[in-house]
């Protein structure tokens, strides 16, 4: 599984909350120890621990994540360096698009972050590494939604972030590559496969994020090379699965790119369907195009009329049959929850606040999420946890929306969480059982834990000085395509 989560144009309120001293209140969180009110319902089992910012105030939070982060790439470099992810508990490595082949994949997910640090050092030997290494002539199939969010996003936001005409050259190339799923298919909804080489596709049977997540990457490709070839048919695939809803305003999420019809019944905000969503009010935001925001507003307002519910004083998603509204299952992926902070992007604050209110719900329980559970319980259904950004990219943008402390908070418990469960001698890697004291790690460090989760802690913790607080863009990968200050 991967995190297709989600971030959008993001605009402050203000001045509040750039620095240690904001603009806004800072709410004082209850004492961990303090009962809860009378007559509130909430039991004592229910008021979370709360971290208070060490002295120093968030800056200092801020700076421990940049040293983590540059100790984290240090390990990567000695042990891994232009492989695809690190293993940091044996201190090994892997690939992830293609056994034996390296793609450098944690260095082009490293790039932007690590700029937007001031990490120059680590930043420039990231770049040598791509100048010298990267090369898109494989003979090989590449899963194209994968390479699309990771690789194409990568370079574009390096390039964003340095204006390095070689990185534009490196992913202009990689969209032609990229391109023939879109074009070799009689809908124009993509293959999930492409040799990068040969052009040989494969894999009609898709999903909707793998077919909706490209409008971000190949808009800006577009608008960078001044080619609209990309932007083009990245909306046209949008716009035959919009026309194929349901009478209900609902998408099934199983698709096939040559027939254009629906494989299955169930419609979902959570994986395999995210970040379709997710892109039609990005396409908009970043471009313009009214009739990403139209699909968006159709859609969104099917699922909350169809598929939002109030279990236990708490908002959920549940999955439904598109075609009659029959609900399905109450289960709920960990990667659902970056739709708090799309909701709030979309103009719906209040129910992006109510959403997020309900994962801190599981946060609290677990300390670390779970990658699924039963929402009426919150007992976990896979008890895994794959380093996963969405909670901490949704406060983030929470954060920005509203001003309101209460997010860094519970990005900081986040963070801290993390550092206490994930920490192994040469890096950060995956939990493989979030339920056991202590928690039972894995040996992985996944490539968006650079280009995701580290950003976040990074942007909401400090006062980040190369990056536009008010008018800037994260791609669903984290990487940032608007906003660099070079």
């Amino acid at each position: 599984m991967r995190n297709l989560p989600r971030r959008t144009l993001l605009s402050l309120l203000g001045a509040a909350g750039l620095t240690g001293v904001t603009g806004t209140a800072w709410a004082t969180p209850p004492s961990p120890s303090a009962p809860p009110p009378e007559g509130s319902g909430v039991t004592a089992a229910d008021v979370p621990a709360v971290f208070a910012p060490p002295p120093g105030g968030w800056r200092a939070v801020a700076e421990d994540v940049r040293r983590e982060t540059q100790w984290s790439w240090r390990s990567y470099v000695d042990r891994a360096f232009g492989h695809d992810q690190i293993k940091p508990v044996s201190g090994g490595y892997e690939e992830f698009f293609v056994d034996g082949h390296p793609m450098g994949l944690t260095v082009v997910e490293a790039l932007d972050t690590l700029w937007l640090m001031e990490l120059d050092e680590e930043f420039a030997q990231g770049l040598k590494w791509v100048h010298d290494n990267l090369n898109f002539d494989v003979n090989a199939s590449f899963q194209v939604f994968e390479t699309n969010i990771r690789m194409l996003g990568g370079l574009l936001s390096a390039y964003h972030v340095s204006g390095d005409p070689k990185l534009l050259s490196l992913a202009r190339d990689l969209g032609d590559r990229l391109l023939v799923a879109f074009t070799k298919s009689p809908t124009g909804i993509p293959y999930r496969y492409v040799n990068l080489r040969t052009g040989a596709v494969s894999s009609p049977e898709t999903n909707l994020a793998e077919t909706g997540t490209y409008i971000t990457e190949f808009g800006v490709l577009s608008r960078w090379t001044g080619d609209p070839k990309y932007y083009n048919a990245a909306k046209k695939a949008f716009r035959v699965t919009f026309d194929k809803r349901s009478s209900l305003d609902l998408l099934p999420w199983d698709v096939h790119a040559e027939t254009g019809e629906w494989r299955n019944r169930t419609a979902t905000v959570g994986p395999p369907a995210d970040s379709y969503y997710e892109y039609l009010w990005d396409g908009y935001r970043l471009f313009g195009d009214t009739d990403l925001k139209r699909w968006y507003d159709v859609l969104i307002a099917g699922i909350n009329r169809r598929q939002a519910e109030t279990v236990n004083g708490r908002l959920w998603f549940a999955q439904v049959d598109a075609f009659t509204g029959r609900r399905t299952s109450r289960s709920q992926s960990e990667l659902a929850s970056f739709w708090a902070g799309l909701a709030a992007e979309g103009g719906d604050v209040a129910r992006g606040r109510a959403y997020h209110d309900s994962w801190t719900a599981v946060q609290d329980r677990y300390g670390v999420l779970p990658e699924g559970i039963s929402y009426p319980s919150l007992n976990a259904t896979s008890v895994g946890n794959q380093l996963r950004p969405e909670y901490a990219d949704a406060a983030f943008v929470l954060w920005l929306k509203t001003g309101d402390e209460l997010y860094r908070n519970r990005a900081y418990t986040h963070y801290q969480q993390m550092k206490s469960s994930s920490k192994t001698r040469y890096g950060y890697t995956i939990i493989a059982d979030v339920t056991t004291t202590p928690k039972r790690k894995g040996d992985f460090c996944p490539g968006y834990w650079w280009s995701e989760q580290l950003k976040y802690y990074w942007l909401i913790f400090g006062d980040a000085k190369r990056f536009d607080y008010r008018d800037n863009y994260l791609s669903t990968e984290g990487n940032i395509f608007r906003g660099a200050r070079r």
